[in-house]
This record gives structure tokens, C-alpha cells and sequence, in this order.
């Protein structure tokens, strides 16, 4: 398999999981602004989610472009990727259909948890595909912390929804997600000094 495919696979797999998110809107019945007040929760959620996948999508895309073949072992870490990410909206619309209370909160948390472990897996496969190339392997090493970074984030945003605060947790999960907002241009920089 060559890595257009598996990027070309693995894009595709996101744009459908953005879709069936999107299609989780319903519209109101009504032609007031109060008829879109109860569907803010929902509304809210999708961006969350919607930005988190373009955020991964587009890491994703950099890092494939680290890799010269796929090995198996890229192949189903990918997959792994894949499966906690397309279950996202499941979460996204129990989250909002019920005001972002505590338990689907959770739940949501920890499948992002899942999701940062999944791209944490695949980064360390792809890592080890690339021994060669000393510069690449010291930005993929930071990769490598930012990531544990977010996954502890993730996690600790479990707990948080259920016994603390739903806002705060909420706020952890953007930090989260926002830490991997710009992608690092130096996996580039490095592939190109090779």
C-alpha cells in the first residue's frame, strides 16, 4: 500500500464522520431565535467536535507525509485511529442532546482520551518507521510529548465532568485539542533537510 492511499483512505473516513456529525443538526420548526435556543447544546458540541477532527486531520496529513512506505504496523494504527475517531458522533450528539451533562461529558472525554492515545500509537509506529533521519526523529519526539500532554489533559477532564464541573472540563478538552491547532511545520522542515 502506498502512503496516498492510506491518506487518501484515511481522509475520506474523516469527511464521512464529519457528515454523519453534521447531519446530527436538526432544524428548528420554528422561525424565532428562541426556537434555536434549545438546539445551542447541540450546535455547540458539533464545532467542538468538528474542530477536534479538522485539528487530527490535519496533524495527520503531516505526519503521513513523514513515512517513505506503509508498513502493516502503520496500517492498523491507522485503523486504531480510525475506530475511536468514527465513533465520535455517537458522543458529540449524546453531549449535546443532553445539555453537556456529566455521565455523556465523561463519556466524551474518554473517548477523546482514546482518540489522543490512538494518534499517540501512531506517532510512535511512524517514529520508528524513520530511524534514519536524526532531525525528524527529535521533531517527532516532541510530537511525541505534546501528545502525551493532551492525552493527560483527556483524561483528567473524566474525572473532572463527573465529580467537579462540566465547564471545566469542557475547557480542558479544548486546551487539549487546541494544543495540536497549528501543525508543526518543522516534521516538513525536517523531511526536506533529509
Amino acid at each position: 500500500m502506498t502512503k496516498t492511499r492510506l491518506e487518501a483512505f484515511s481522509d475520506a473516513v474523516i469527511a464521512i464522520i464529519m457528515t454523519i456529525m453534521v447531519l446530527e443538526l436538526k432544524v428548528p420548526h420554528e422561525v424565532s431565535w428562541s426556537a434555536f435556543e434549545p438546539l445551542w447544546p447541540v450546535f455547540f458540541s458539533y464545532i467542538i467536535s468538528f474542530l477536534g477532527l479538522g485539528i487530527y486531520w490535519g496533524n495527520h496529513h503531516h505526519l503521513i507525509h513523514t513515512i517513505s512506505m506503509v508498513s502493516s504496523g502503520i496500517i492498523w494504527s491507522n485503523m486504531h485511529l480510525l475506530f475511536w475517531l468514527s465513533l465520535m458522533p455517537f458522543a458529540t450528539a449524546w453531549v449535546g442532546e443532553t445539555y453537556f451533562d456529566k455521565v455523556p461529558l465523561a463519556v466524551y472525554a474518554a473517548l477523546a482520551t482514546m482518540c489522543g492515545v490512538a494518534y499517540f500509537i501512531l506517532l510512535i509506529v511512524i517514529r520508528n518507521c524513520n530511524p534514519i533521519n536524526d532531525n525528524l526523529q527529535s521533531v517527532l519526539k516532541k510530537q511525541q510529548q505534546k501528545g502525551a500532554i493532551s492525552c493527560i489533559l483527556y483524561t483528567l477532564s473524566i474525572p473532572v465532568a463527573l465529580f467537579v464541573n462540566t465547564i471545566a472540563a469542557s475547557l480542558l478538552i479544548i486546551i487539549a485539542s487546541v494544543i495540536w491547532l497549528i501543525p508543526d511545520r518543522n516534521i516538513e522542515k525536517a523531511l526536506h533537510e533529509s
